[in-house]
């Protein structure tokens, strides 16, 4: 057993079992894992008081927590990805009738401007619907993860005491982003999204990229094998996962595995590729979106966002 011991936070989930039951481990570490609900606070710990050496982390609030100095470096360990269309929902008495009325108009935010499904959400919006994002005013639910963060002037809070949710369905708000609420006059803006996820994914390749993993920099600088040999870990786990979503070998599989299965259906591939290498296009969309959505001030490449020792890595 190594007697370098990392306090470890990441959510349960099939590409990571193994590593949380302990059947796969790295060679020179033990990840001490611990269970923080909901997830988004780990997030918060991880960036205002680095808290955790290893710790799971929305990309978006990733790369504004490095724009902004924080001391720690993501691994290209993508856990957690998704498709965005049916993040956008709207109130059906509204008058709204598609994306491109949302310009002029209040849209809700759950939680801050930085949360990657708002970027992603945003950006399908822009890229396939042709919406002039700075025509619309965001308006925030909650704060950043990343206290230092300043949104640009079109970005608001909503008013203490009221509920995101309340607001669309009563129509102050006339749509929302990232907003689950059942309520009859509140529905998905893009019909059939799931559907045309899918498709984004078949006609050009739109597959986002939602959480990694980061490590604090003082333990990349002290051991320099470190990112490498969690990395391995973190893949051999994965790996096994997709071996067992091939071979039909999961029971009860929950949405995410569907959606898993149906990744591999369309494009013939893991569904859940590590490394810079066949994620350079997600990256390179996050990238820019990021900029053109002013949540990035200065310009980064892929590459300077994973350390160089995980450049090569393929998992």
């Amino acid at each position: 057993m190594s007697s370098l011991k990392l306090k470890t936070v990441t959510r349960t989930q099939g590409n990571n079992r193994a590593l949380k039951e302990g059947t796969v481990r790295p060679r020179t570490s033990d990840l001490e894992f611990i269970e923080v609900d909901p997830l988004i606070s780990a997030f918060r710990s991880m960036v205002r008081d680095l808290e955790f050496d290893v710790c799971e982390m929305a990309l978006t609030t990733y790369i504004t927590a490095r724009d902004h100095g924080k001391r720690f470096s993501a691994l290209p360990i993508f856990l957690v990805r998704a498709f965005h269309h049916g993040a956008i929902v709207y109130n059906t008495q509204s008058g709204i009738t598609g994306p491109k009325d949302l310009e002029g108009k209040k849209v809700g935010v759950n939680r801050g401007y930085t949360v990657t499904t708002g970027l992603w959400a945003r950006a399908i919006l822009q890229h396939y619907y042709g919406v002039d994002l700075n025509s619309i005013t965001w308006v925030l639910s909650g704060d950043e993860h990343v206290a230092e963060y300043r949104p640009p002037s079109n970005v608001i809070s909503m008013e203490k005491g009221k509920q995101l949710g309340d607001l669309v369905k009563s129509g102050e708000l006339p749509a929302a982003v990232g907003l689950e609420v059942e309520a009859e006059n509140v529905k998905p803006l893009i019909p059939h999204a799931a559907e045309q996820g899918f498709e984004a994914l078949r006609r050009c390749g739109h597959y986002p990229i939602n959480h990694l993993i980061v490590v604090k920099d003082q333990l990349l600088e002290t051991y320099p094998d470190l990112a490498e040999d969690i990395f391995h870990a973190f893949a051999k786990s994965k790996r096994e996962y997709v071996r067992r979503l091939q071979a039909g070998e999961i029971r009860n599989p929950t949405s995410v595995d569907t959606m898993h299965s149906r990744v591999m259906e369309i494009t013939g591939r893991d569904p859940l590729p590590y490394g810079i290498a066949p994620n350079r296009q997600t990256l390179d969309e996050i990238i820019q979106y990021a900029h053109e959505q002013r949540i990035l001030q200065r310009t980064e490449t892929v590459e300077e966002l994973f350390p160089p020792s995980t450049h090569g890595l393929v998992g």
